[in-house]
């Protein structure tokens, strides 16, 4: 297998091989390929470019080359299917300007609206697709941060006592490695720390490897592993599985009639995110859903003085609110990019539905909707389908789901209603 092993100048993990795209170990089968996008964004506005470096992969012991090297192509962000176009529409709606519009609105105590530019402007039909935001889980969002907050007292009291202090980035390499160990992927995937995300982290493939951003300011001791198993074990493991299916291609997932993979996607590795907290508020599902709804009412000044009343922290109350105007040039004006939403939307879906849903087939059989389940599993390949090791224990999983439910005070009664 591949080793990676962390550069600290760069803090970038380098798969120490010369032919770099063959990294994965033997937990797949050397004949599969991938040949098609395995890009799973959790949070993300979008991959910084990989910073360059003087440093120089050294060779270690030489590995035996596998059969066939794995082919990814270039990453495209999930899901969104354009007519079998490959966009990356998180990478076009990223303001160019944006550290420069920052310092104007901060100078302007808050009340100037941001002008964005952007290098490759989103085509009008894909802003379009995202630019109506849902209030179906409005008051849903409201009270799971109104909960947490009557529990804490604010949003900063509560990322301290439930996330932890901050990791540094020996800490960090060190968990991400125990955490690959146990799922039994270490050497298939490129590690790069930065602090140029708006999300917490984000997996996306660069340059043919599977590459695992995170976001070290905000790399939380107790969180970590939760991020972990959001991007390695629900992500990774998913679009890892679907390539060896019927349905890994659009022509495939047209063939078979399969609906979109999110929200499942994203509502089942929020889920896992907060699997085994104490406390597993949903509270930034929360607040993303909330602000979304909001910035489609509201200018980018009023947004941001409008989720003062969840969020104190000027800085996070920025991030949220450019995550909910991006695409957007005039702020000054009620819009939103709706994507945001899909997290709480996936969240409450599964929650509604989980004692139907296969959890095991619903990360082997790849990116699929938990309703494509029942009909696809006689259809799947079941050979080498890989798991991850918090899906093992059902019993303890479900228990962890009921948690989630009690916690955020969600009944079957009032989710029943809604779906």
């Amino acid at each position: 297998m591949t080793a990676l092993v962390p550069v600290t100048s760069t803090g970038t993990w380098y798969c120490l091989d010369r032919q770099s795209a063959v990294f994965i170990g033997n937990s797949v089968p050397s004949p599969l390929k991938f040949t098609h996008d395995i890009s799973v964004t959790g949070s993300s506005l979008a991959l910084p470019p990989k910073p360059k470096s003087k440093v120089k992969c050294r060779s270690v012991t030489p590995l035996p080359k596998p059969k066939q090297q794995p082919q990814l192509c270039r990453s495209f962000e999930k899901g969104d299917d354009l007519s079998g176009k490959k966009l990356c529409i998180l990478t076009a709606i990223k303001p160019i300007n944006l550290e420069k519009e920052k310092l104007r609105f901060f100078k302007s105590d808050y009340t100037y609206n941001p002008q964005f530019e952007y290098a490759n402007p989103a085509l009008p039909g894909v802003l379009a697709k995202y630019s109506n935001a849902s209030d179906r889980f409005l008051k849903q969002s409201i009270k799971i941060m109104e909960l947490t907050l009557q529990k804490y007292g604010s949003y900063e009291k509560f990322e301290q006592a439930t996330g932890g202090s901050l990791l540094t980035k020996t800490r960090i390499w060190s968990h991400v490695r125990k955490y690959m160990l146990k799922e039994g992927c270490l050497g298939e995937i490129v590690v790069h720390l930065t602090e140029d995300l708006l999300s917490r982290a984000s997996m996306t493939v660069v340059n043919g490897c599977p590459t695992l951003t995170i976001n070290i300011s905000t790399a939380r001791e107790h969180w970590l592993e939760g991020m972990l198993r959001h991007e390695i074990g629900t992500h990774y493991f998913r679009a890892v599985n679907n390539l060896q299916q019927p349905w890994n291609s659009w022509p495939g997932r047209k063939k078979h009639e399969l609906k979109p993979n999110n929200p499942t996607e994203e509502g089942l590795a929020s889920i896992h995110s907060v699997l085994f907290r104490k406390d597993p508020f949903l509270w930034r599902a929360a607040l993303l859903y909330y602000t979304v709804y909001q910035a489609s009412q509201m200018s980018f000044c009023e947004l941001f003085k409008d989720i003062g009343k969840f969020v104190q922290d000027p800085n996070t109350r920025w991030d949220y609110c450019v995550r909910a105007k991006r695409g957007w040039t005039d702020t000054s004006q009620p819009g939103c990019f709706s994507k945001d939403q899909v997290y709480l939307d996936g969240i409450l879906q599964i929650l509604r539905f989980r004692d139907s849903i296969d959890f095991h087939l619903l990360t082997a059989l790849g990116k699929v909707s938990y309703e494509d389940v029942d009909r696809l599993k006689e259809l799947a390949v079941t050979e080498n389908m890989r798991v991850p090791h918090f899906l093992h224990d059902h019993s303890r999983y479900m228990e962890h789901l009921e948690k989630i439910m009690e916690v955020n005070e969600l009944t079957d009664a009032e989710l029943k209603a809604l779906m």
